[in-house]
């Protein structure tokens, strides 16, 4: 049996976008491109999978009927603009929205059912930014918080882990799981100021959520050794104590110091060892069960790079990879240093980070 489930459509590329815009369908093509460069396509590590479209009622989900309405009729009237004029909506975007929560759902189901040990989701639109009732950030529907609530509702599940390594920060995935302790939420990201305003170090969750939301928000062009360094320090810690049942990656990979609209500096060699811890954390607590779902990742040069090599890490594959690492500051290192004790100093009420 193949180790490792790929869910892919080639419906996710009627998704359309403007002219210029980051979030266009060549992001699968250049994916779909390298995998089939890699070997990993006819490797019997990995399987190709075409998901069914999701329905109505597994949106609902997480998203607001009303919410539901508005994305389909604009989009069955030839499409629009959403959110603040970066969401765009074509004809077939409701349609290929649908399809992308099947991806992610089936996903979790082949996971599940044991029919695999792990899956990747290549789907689009991309889905972190997405709310209850409002589009945002290119995402439709919220396609990582609809696989979680499925795992909560049809499997009865009640530790789930979202490890968000988007460069930008997953409002959306924050605020549905903000007051619940079914759900840990921990995010990397650059500093949110600017976009998408959510994300600071102090936002931990409300109610039974609290201490259950995990934000590291990083400065702009931070190297590997920071990354890693939060990773190691902060994520992988409180992962461990919270042993979840089931791990979600919301894995956006604009974080690439070539990637056009994110503000990190990582080299694709950070993905890869930040994958490799996870999933070696993931076989310890919950047996490996682990689906990383696409979100961002716009660098012609590297994304379909640096998604083939994490697909080869998640299925055991060799796969070589080249790149460079850059180097921040010390000025930058300082300052990303007092952050994460920060971040620590924070969290240290809910969880044991000490070194």
């Amino acid at each position: 049996m193949p180790k490792t489930a790929i869910i892919y459509t080639p419906k996710y590329l009627e998704h359309q976008s403007r002219h210029g815009h980051p979030e266009s369908p060549k992001r699968l093509k250049w994916i779909m491109k390298d995998l089939q460069k890699s070997g990993l396509m006819e490797s019997r590590k990995c399987s190709l999978i075409e998901p069914e479209p999701a329905k109505i009622e597994d949106v609902k989900l997480v998203h607001e009927s009303d919410y539901i309405h508005l994305v389909r009729k604009v989009s069955e009237h030839g499409g629009g603009v959403l959110d603040l004029g970066d969401t765009v909506i074509s004809a077939k975007s409701f349609e290929t929205a649908l399809f992308a929560v099947g991806g992610a759902i089936t996903a979790v189901n082949f996971v599940m059912e044991k029919k695999f040990q792990n899956a990747f989701a290549l789907v689009r639109p991309p889905g972190h930014h997405a709310g209850s009732y409002y589009a945002m950030g290119f995402c439709l529907f919220n396609n990582v918080a609809i696989a979680a609530m499925h795992l909560l509702k049809k499997f009865s599940l009640d530790r789930i882990l979202i490890l968000d390594v988007d460069t930008h920060h997953g409002n959306g995935t924050q605020e549905v799981f903000y007051e619940t302790d079914k759900v840990l939420y921990v995010s990397l990201h650059h500093d949110p100021k600017g976009f998408p305003g959510t994300g600071f170090a102090d936002e931990v969750g409300d109610d039974k959520g609290i201490g259950y939301t995990v934000n590291i928000p990083l400065p702009f062009h931070i190297d590997d050794q920071v990354y890693l360094e939060a990773v190691n320090q902060i994520v992988l810690p409180i992962v461990r104590q919270y042993k979840p049942q089931f791990m979600l990656v919301s894995a956006g990979f604009d974080g690439h110091y070539t990637d056009p609209i994110g503000e990190l500096s990582l080299s694709a060699f950070c993905y890869m060892e930040t994958f490799e811890k996870i999933l070696a954390l993931a076989s310890h607590v919950c047996d490996g069960k682990i689906v990383a779902v696409l979100e961002g990742g716009y660098s012609q040069d590297f994304l379909g790079t640096i998604t083939a090599g994490v697909i080869a890490k998640m299925s055991g594959a060799t796969y070589s990879i080249q790149d460079r690492q850059t180097n921040a500051t010390p000025q930058l290192k300082k300052r990303a240093e007092e952050i994460l004790n920060e971040v620590k100093n924070i969290q240290s009420s809910f969880w044991n980070l000490e070194s």
